[in-house]
């Protein structure tokens, strides 16, 4: 039908735009000296894992989608190859957006500890381990904890056994989303607190004029100051109090897209299992795709807070021309 067509339209182009555009985000910062630092070690290690992503796991989640009933007809073999990268990917991104937003919250509420040689260290070990705790979730349906693959129903799909369930949905989910919650929850009060103490610097003019009069001699001097207002309130914000509204508004877009991307699906996985649910597949491909499309989400949303991306890209067009 047209309406199944131009859906399987959309998807392609889904896939082939995050593909590129986070292969952009990583040609960016491997040609920029400037970006070889912190906390851009951050957006690569996410634009990698979306880039795998797009090239891994969409490709054949879209095979299976074009597949009558949706069945797996790859074998084994493959099905264990796809769900492994499809757990890893997706995990390790979730996880490199939570790393991005702790480093914005340390950088916001810590400026005189977390140096730049701290930041780089840190990023560094939540990279590391980003990508084990990624690895150790995928691979255990590897090492034989639960089966993907249904030879009878030919159906490939993340494991239903209900302890791996809970494991799994817990540890590449409900708990970054608890740490991103709790990190821009920390943010937006770091801002506010800074933005109510600042209106307190004024000084309040005296209700009255003040008059001073001199010793009662002839003739009488009479001193009168006329009403002043003296406050240490700047025209404008400051460049901290920028620096956190940025911060708390790129951290709230990051969280709002990432969770409304991924919570249909890591409930419903979380369900199913757990009270035999049937839900219906095209639901099930629905809330997938739309996890996906976080990935393509996420290297939107660093560009269009950062100028020196887009004024990178410009370059890299223009010496490429």
């Amino acid at each position: 039908s047209v309406f199944t067509l131009l859906i399987l339209t959309l998807l392609v182009l889904l896939t082939v735009a995050t593909f590129l555009w986070n292969l952009l985000v990583l040609a960016t910062i491997l040609r920029v000296k400037a970006f070889h630092r912190v906390p851009h070690n951050l957006v690569a290690s996410t634009a990698v894992s979306d880039v795998l992503v797009a090239a891994l796991v969409m490709p054949l989640s879209l095979v299976k989608e074009l597949s009558a009933g949706r069945r797996w007809r790859l074998g084994r073999e493959l099905c264990l190859v796809w769900v492994c990268f499809d757990v890893l990917c997706c995990t390790a991104s979730i996880w490199n957006v939570t790393a991005i937003a702790l480093d914005r919250y340390w950088s916001v509420t810590r400026q005189l500890q977390y140096t730049l040689l701290a930041r780089r260290r840190i990023s560094n070990v939540m990279i590391a381990l980003t990508w084990l705790l990624s690895a150790a979730i995928s691979l255990a349906p590897l090492l034989g904890w639960a089966e993907t693959y249904s030879p009878e129903q030919e159906r490939c799909q993340l494991s239903q056994d209900p302890s791996y369930t809970i494991v799994s949905t817990g540890g590449a989910f409900y708990l970054p989303l608890c740490v991103v919650l709790f990190v821009y929850w920390k943010i937006y009060k770091a801002s506010k607190f800074h933005m109510w103490g600042r209106r307190r610097n004024a000084v309040v003019p005296l209700p009255e004029a003040a008059q001073v009069k001199e010793a009662s001699q002839e003739p009488q001097m009479v001193f009168t100051a006329r009403r002043a207002a003296i406050t240490f309130q700047t025209d404008g914000e400051t460049w901290r109090e920028q620096k956190e509204k940025k911060a708390a508004l790129m951290v709230g877009i990051l969280i709002g897209v990432f969770v409304l991307c991924w919570i249909p699906f890591f409930i419903t996985e979380l369900i199913s299992p757990l009270c035999s649910c049937n839900i219906p597949p095209v639901w099930k491909s629905i809330f997938l795709w739309l996890g996906y499309s976080n990935s393509f989400f996420n290297p939107l949303i660093y560009t269009a807070f950062n100028k020196n991306y887009n004024n990178a890209f410009k370059n890299l067009f223009v010496k490429q021309r």
